[in-house]
């Protein structure tokens, strides 16, 4: 089946840490996907803590521009597998699981290209705050959203209440949060939970286009761009400016700065190498 898939994408695939977790390639764009679709993608203890390598397997790839985080089988992911609660969140273990959910969230969310979350199917829990760490979120008419630790007695990741509080306003957080409902996918995009509503059978060809033009961009701008976005949108604006500061000292100075002049002299598209 992936040989198949791969053929049919032109996807080369990569080692992965985990079984349930599959890379590939695509040119300039990664692809890490949740395989494990009989559970529907549902996140055990050791994807969450593999989960970190993989980012760092894609990260370390040479000319990768972008990441793409999808699932197998219609879903995104159906968040942690509650399977695993008896035995993961009683006593000490408790602080490991969310240790390994914590760095899970952060190795996505600091990767240091954009990151694009394909979204099919459920997105719940756990795999919607995996979602929201991505910098770009697209969904398939289909898709259905939740936050449900109200009806588990549990208490949602501050990572991921932050993460939803720069997406969605305080009120439909609330509303998601204390309601536990489902949300559906044109809602979704009306709370600026995602960035845009495709067909199923559309979505994977705009999450290439999409993919594709970023990565046809030069790097050294978007990895300002992104990280004065964080800065602003975590409150560390003051903290950040020197960083941003040199941030924007480099692309001026870039090749690609260059680059752009010359091809925009020139009446063609440019071609960035990131330095």
């Amino acid at each position: 089946m992936h040989s198949i898939l791969s053929a049919m994408t032109d996807e080369t695939p990569l080692p992965a840490p985990h079984t349930n977790i599959r890379l590939s390639r695509q040119g300039p764009i990664g692809w890490l996907t949740f395989d494990r679709p009989e559970k529907r993608n549902a996140l055990t203890l050791e994807m969450w803590r593999a989960l970190p390598r993989a980012m760092r397997a894609l990260r370390e790839q040479e000319g990768l521009r972008v990441i793409v985080l999808r699932g197998a089988g219609g879903h995104f992911s159906s968040g942690a597998d509650i399977s695993e609660f008896t035995r993961h969140f009683s006593g000490p273990a408790v602080m490991d699981y969310e240790a390994a959910n914590l760095a899970a969230f952060r190795a996505v969310a600091d990767a240091p290209m954009p990151s694009i979350a394909m979204i099919e199917g459920f997105c719940i829990g756990g795999g919607l705050a995996l979602a929201l760490c991505c910098d770009i979120r697209l969904a398939s008419s289909g898709a259905t959203f939740a936050i449900p630790p109200a009806k588990l007695g549990l208490a949602y990741p501050l990572h991921g209440l932050q993460r939803l509080l720069q997406a969605v306003s305080p009120a439909f957080a609330r509303e998601m949060i204390f309601s536990a409902r489902r949300v559906d996918a044109e809602k979704a995009l009306r709370a600026g939970l995602v960035n845009d509503v495709r067909e199923k059978d559309a979505l994977h060809a705009e999450t290439l286009a999409l993919a594709r033009g970023i990565a046809a961009n030069a790097p050294l701008s978007i990895a300002h761009a992104r990280a004065a976005i964080n800065a602003i949108a975590e409150g560390r604006l003051e903290a950040e400016r020197d960083n941003l500061a040199a941030l924007a000292r480099a692309c001026f100075t870039s090749a690609d700065y260059a680059e752009g002049r010359r091809a925009f002299a020139e009446k063609r598209k440019p071609r960035f190498t990131g330095d």
